[in-house]
C-alpha cells in the first residue's frame, strides 16, 4: 500500500494535543514563547517581540503549502505551547520531515516534546504509512542535536553551508533519521520515557 500524504488531523496524547495550527493560537504562542531571545535562538530570525511579528512567522507556516503545521496544546493548562509541522513530503518515496519546531522554555525537557514527537511518528508510520521520518538542526544547536538522538533517530550527515542565517553567517545542517523498521523499538523506549 502507497503513503498517504498528511493531512490536517487532531493528535492526542496525556500531556499534550496537536491540532490544526490556526491564527486562533497566536495569543498562546506569544505567551509561551514570544520575546524569549533563547527560544528562537534557532529558528531564522530573532524573537517576536510583538503578537504582530509572530504573526509573521505564523503565516509564512500557514502560507507554505507544504507544510502540515500543528498547535501543541498542553493539556493541563489548554494553552498552546508551541508548534511543529510535517514538511519535505513525498508520499511517492514514503518520507517527510518533522520540523519547524518550537515549544516555549517552561516546557522544555518535559513530556511536551518527547509525547510531541511520540505522536507525530506513530502518525507518520503507522496511518500514513511513511518509511522515513527525518529531522534536521542548526549544527550549533546541541540541545536540540540531543532531543533528535533521545528519539531513537540516527545522525546521517551534516549539510555544510546549508543555509544563509538572518545575521549573515552560514548554518550547517545536522540530519538524522528514523526509518519504518527501526520505529518499534525507537517507540517502545520513547512511550517507556513518558
Amino acid at each position: 500500500m502507497p503513503a498517504i500524504t498528511p493531512q490536517p488531523v487532531v493528535l492526542t496524547g496525556r500531556h499534550v494535543r496537536l491540532e490544526p495550527l490556526t491564527r486562533d493560537h497566536l495569543d498562546d504562542l506569544f505567551a509561551a514563547g514570544g520575546k524569549d531571545e533563547e527560544v528562537w535562538r534557532w529558528q531564522g530570525g530573532p524573537a517576536p517581540q510583538t503578537p504582530e511579528e509572530l504573526a509573521e512567522k505564523l503565516e509564512s507556516v500557514l502560507g507554505d503549502d507544504g507544510y502540515v503545521p500543528f498547535a501543541v496544546i498542553h493539556l493541563a493548562s489548554g494553552r498552546a505551547v508551541g508548534w511543529t509541522t510535517y514538511l519535505d513530503i513525498d508520499a511517492e518515496h514514503e518520507r517527510l520531515e518533522i520540523g519547524w519546531t518550537w515549544y516555549g522554555r517552561a516546557y522544555w525537557r518535559s513530556a511536551v516534546n518527547s509525547e510531541t514527537k511520540l505522536l507525530l511518528l506513530t502518525h507518520a508510520f503507522e496511518d500514513l504509512g511513511m518509511g522515513r521520518v527525518q529531522l534536521k538542526t542548526d549544527h550549533m544547536n546541541l540541545r536540540s542535536q540531543a532531543a533528535i538522538a533521545r528519539l531513537g533517530a540516527t545522525r546521517e550527515g551534516v549539510l555544510r553551508r546549508h543555509r544563509l542565517r538572518p545575521d549573515g553567517t552560514w548554518r550547517d545542517s545536522v540530519y538524522f533519521s528514523l526509518l519504518a523498521d527501526e520505529w518499534p523499538a525507537a517507540k517502545e523506549r520513547l512511550a517507556a520515557r513518558l
